[in-house]
């Protein structure tokens, strides 16, 4: 199992959007991050900046984040939220949520 934290702006004039989208996410979505072996998967709020945090249970992360990107109603949904969102300047090239480093973990 590999650990994820993520980080990524939230438009301030979007924010109460995001927040009721995630109240109610499509169920095709959440099947399809599960079909892609992701778990324990939270997004957290804190002065326009999301954090993510997810577990990633798989063999082949590269094929499983191409699958997700792949499936029509995941494409949809992104469509929604990429607009809502702004990806922060240090990101690496390729990225939309920026990658984080694990410095610490206590199981």
């Amino acid at each position: 199992m590999k650990r994820f934290g993520q980080i990524i702006g939230v438009k301030p004039e979007h924010f109460e959007e995001y927040k009721k989208y995630h109240a109610a996410v499509w169920p095709e979505v959440l099947e399809k991050i599960k079909e892609c072996n992701i778990q324990n998967y939270s997004i957290f709020h804190k002065d326009g900046q999301l954090f993510a945090y997810m577990e990633y249970t798989g063999d082949d992360f590269e094929a499983d984040m191409a699958k997700m990107a792949a499936d029509q109603k995941t494409r949809e949904w992104w469509d929604i939220m990429m607009p809502m969102q702004q990806p922060v300047k240090n990101r690496e090239k390729g990225e939309w949520w920026a990658n984080m480093e694990e410095v610490f973990h206590l199981d």
